[in-house]
């Protein structure tokens, strides 16, 4: 980051009030009456229905509508493990796209958790307060344990962004891309470089929609992911290969697609050039790409590319996914976020890319008029008001299908 744009940042966060955040009061409170109401004795009248009633914490109070942005601090970002406290801000962000986007109140909370099991306790405890969980900037392996006994604790939807979010984007770009390639998704050679939270749930919802776990190959830092390895951890393990092959560039050979999850410049001009007819590139490290796209083109002109970055054509971002799943999730009270409805996400944003590309679009992107589904658009922009429209319904639909709704498919979907 450059220090004007490094200035600006501290600025933005700073002036003229602190934070990203505030809480507004929703009911009159001007006159001696509203006060009754809002507080005692008038609010006696709530509490006792919701203790005769559990459900009507829905109908009386904010729960319906509330996700808590939870973390520990352990993998903020790129930057790592800097504490809860530092990663406050980006719990703000994450806070400010779940209103802007999916008009979703949030409480953003950091804990101070000395263990996986300290912070699953500190969840559970919690968790009455909330409709949804969404977890954030969890280091792994641990952060799979936690959102796993989360899940089985509690009945209300608990995800984790950095691993769902990043799957649901990265398999409907793909799956536009290899459209745009001409390929099919059964019959591709994958190679993922980065073995944690995001790689392992992207393979995984992958396989999921048809990918053969043998057309994947893993790459972590310490090579390619095999069986005779001795330090995988079960979640690597589940894709370790039978194979001689030991590095990167021998994993990339005639490979149909890179997913890059790990750092900046590690796919060379040699490992591209390597790679099969008609490749797919999914440079996401974060602000600095596995390889530029300016060199990624100039050696094959036949590569379809996508980035992390807002400033290249087709970003990979998770603010296409997470807002919408958790809309579509509350709105139907799920008591989770199952694999369907993660389907029925990737498919609506997928499909709404080969869509004409509203004027509001246009607008916040100059220069955009000329797109079209393709090589440089396999995913819709961020600010495209229709995901608001197909992709919560989507998932609704699919949380109804498979009896995970405690209520019906709402009327405002049809």
């Amino acid at each position: 980051m450059n220090q004007e744009l490094s200035k600006a940042a501290l600025d933005y966060h700073a002036n003229p009030k602190p934070g990203k955040l505030s809480i507004n009061i929703t009911k009159a409170t001007e006159t001696q009456r509203d006060l009754a109401l809002a507080y005692t004795p008038g609010v006696a009248e709530p509490v006792r229905a919701i203790a005769e009633d559990p459900t009507n914490a829905y109908k009386y109070t904010a729960k319906g509508n509330l996700v808590a942005v939870i973390t520990d601090g352990s993998a903020i970002l790129g930057l790592g493990d800097l504490g809860p406290l530092a990663s406050k801000p980006v719990m703000e962000g994450k806070a400010v796209l779940f209103k802007r986007f999916a008009d979703i109140d949030v409480f953003d909370i950091e804990v101070d958790a000395p263990s996986p099991e300290a912070f699953i306790e500190t969840v559970v405890n919690i968790a009455p307060t909330f409709g949804g969980i969404n977890l954030e900037d969890i280091k792994g392996p641990q952060c799979f344990e936690i959102e796993q006994a989360l899940v089985e604790r509690l009945n209300i939807p608990v995800f984790h962004d950095d691993q769902h979010g990043t799957a649901v984007i990265v398999a409907a770009a793909l799956l536009n891309a290899l459209e745009v390639q001409e390929k099919s998704l059964k019959n591709i050679k994958i190679v993922c470089l980065g073995a944690g939270a995001a790689g392992v749930a992207t393979m995984r919802l992958l396989v999921s929609l048809g990918v053969s776990r043998e057309a994947i190959t893993m790459v972590d830092r310490q090579g390619i992911i095999h069986v005779g390895r001795s330090d995988l951890n079960p979640y690597k393990f589940a894709f370790a290969r039978e194979t001689d092959e030991r590095s990167l560039s021998d994993a990339l050979k005639d490979a149909d697609v890179f997913i890059g999850l790990s750092g900046p410049n590690i796919l060379t001009p040699d490992m591209l050039k390597s790679m099969a007819a008609k490749p797919i590139i999914f440079a996401l490290s974060n602000p600095d790409p596995e390889i530029q796209p300016s060199l990624a083109f100039e050696i094959r002109k036949d590569v379809v590319m996508a980035t992390g970055r807002s400033d290249y054509p087709n970003q990979v971002n998770n603010v296409l996914c997470f807002p919408y799943v958790f809309r579509g999730a509350l709105d139907v009270r799920a008591r989770c976020i199952n694999q369907s409805m993660l389907i029925a996400a990737v498919h609506a944003i997928r499909f709404l890319a080969h869509e004409s590309i509203p004027e509001v679009v246009f607008k916040a992107y100059p220069g955009s008029e000329k797109l079209k589904f393709g090589p440089e658009y396999i995913l819709p922009k961020p600010v495209d008001p229709r995901l608001l429209q197909v992709v919560p319904a989507a998932v609704a639909k699919a949380a109804v299908e498979t009896g995970v709704a405690q209520i019906g498919y709402p009327k405002h979907y049809i």
